[in-house]
């Protein structure tokens, strides 16, 4: 008796940028970053927004120089 195999779909698996083709996360498109960091300002971990290791960590980078030049708060707005 054959086994059936089961394919699970890729596209759910994947992280919202590489779905979307996005290669460069930037600290300018406020609009996303605001989304992956909380109420208080703290950033998502990687099980929470679901990003791949490569994005969360170019989100991250990101964030921070989005603070640093003053597009978003360091705390809770």
């Amino acid at each position: 008796m054959a086994r059936r195999k089961y394919s699970r779909p890729r596209d759910k698996s994947r992280c919202r940028f590489c779905r979307e083709g996005i290669a460069l996360i930037d600290y300018k498109d406020i609009g996303v970053l605001h989304k992956l960091t909380t109420s208080q300002g703290k950033l998502f971990s990687r099980k929470r927004s679901g990003n791949c290791a490569k994005c969360q960590r170019q989100a991250r980078t990101a964030i921070k120089r989005a603070r640093f030049v003053g597009l978003m708060p360091y705390v809770g707005e």
